[in-house]
């Protein structure tokens, strides 16, 4: 009777280890095992033109490995962190973008990672401007806005003929300007809610981190306004006299010349 269950408990044991050796041998291999790197950069290209950029990041990512120490992987970690950017994997794209900066300081594409590198938290901090109301915006991220502009500025200061550098300009002014009208959208806030000193704060703010933009006239209005509404006199008529000297008022049309306004002749 010993000796059967004895048996009976081998056969268990053999079968449960043809079960787990089958399992292992139905492990999917790598299509790509075979492939030369040029096959899988071709390859990659066409999902990049397919559009499927999560594919198209994991052959790059393949290739990076598979050619490591050559030109090809440099282009592959520099069109993955392209494609990742395109998957909206931001996060794994800033660090590809990071390591192929500090890897290859030397690279002719260094122009490009940095600009790539600003496009990435350009897009990532979208939001930040599209001003919702009813909401409490004081605490908003601006991290990815500011590190976007560090990105584009390092671009323009050590590579000004660029042809990415006209562009990265051109945000860079936007991501300026936008911070400041952001402040001032907090400034207006919080002088709905009759949050006086804290509107003077963001206002200053707006106008000492970001002067000449066009946000600064309403900046202005608002410490005009909040230092009014505080009975500070003096303040009131400072920032006044501040505003009317940037922002002087347009001058009154003259309705004393003859002729009738609905008349175009």
């Amino acid at each position: 009777m010993l000796n059967i269950r004895l048996s009976v408990l081998a056969l268990t044991f053999v079968g449960f280890a043809a079960t787990l050796l089958a399992g292992c041998s139905s492990t999917p291999t790598d299509p790509t095992a075979a492939w030369t790197p040029e096959k899988i950069y071709s390859e990659a290209r066409d999902e990049v033109s397919a559009g499927a950029w999560d594919r198209a990041a994991m052959l790059f990512d393949k290739l990076e490995g598979r050619a490591a120490g050559t030109p090809l992987a440099q282009q592959a970690q520099i069109e993955k962190a392209y494609a990742q950017y395109r998957a909206t994997e931001k996060v794994q794209a800033i660090a590809t973008l990071d390591r192929f900066l500090k890897l290859h300081p030397a690279s002719p594409a260094i122009d490009y990672a940095l600009y790539l590198k600003g496009l990435v938290n350009f897009n990532d901090n979208l939001g930040l401007f599209s001003f919702i109301t009813q909401q409490d915006l004081s605490e908003r991220d601006q991290k990815a806005a500011k590190d976007s502009f560090e990105s584009f500025k390092e671009l323009v200061n050590r590579f000004p003929d660029s042809k990415y550098a006209p562009d990265a300009r051109q945000r860079m002014a936007y991501i300026v300007n936008s911070l400041a009208s952001y402040e001032v959208h907090v400034a207006r806030y919080y002088y709905s809610k009759g949050a006086y000193v804290a509107a003077v704060n963001r206002a200053q703010l707006a106008l000492t981190d970001y002067p000449g933009v066009p946000a600064a006239k309403e900046a202005l209005e608002l410490l005009v306004k909040s230092y009014d509404a505080m009975g500070m006199k003096e303040l009131k008529a400072d920032s006044q006299r501040v505003l009317d000297k940037n922002f002087p008022p347009a001058p009154k049309p003259d309705v004393t010349k003859s002729g009738s306004w609905w008349k175009f002749w």
